[in-house]
């Protein structure tokens, strides 16, 4: 297994992230292209079942 075991693609172009043994929830959208990551979200479990994961732009 990878670094990343515990991530899924959500469309083309965001990932999340299970962090921190599962407790925690990160967003990133990716532009491959031109090799940029943004962070649209960092939250707990129960904050991520809250939001639109493919809409969210937190930061």
């Amino acid at each position: 297994m990878g670094s990343f075991s515990k991530a899924k693609v959500l469309n083309s172009e965001r990932v999340r992230f299970e962090v921190a043994g599962g407790d925690y929830r990160l967003v990133v959208s990716f532009h491959y292209r031109l090799q940029i990551a943004w962070i649209k979200f960092i939250g707990t479990h129960a904050e991520y079942d809250r939001i639109d994961a493919l809409t969210i732009s937190q930061f």
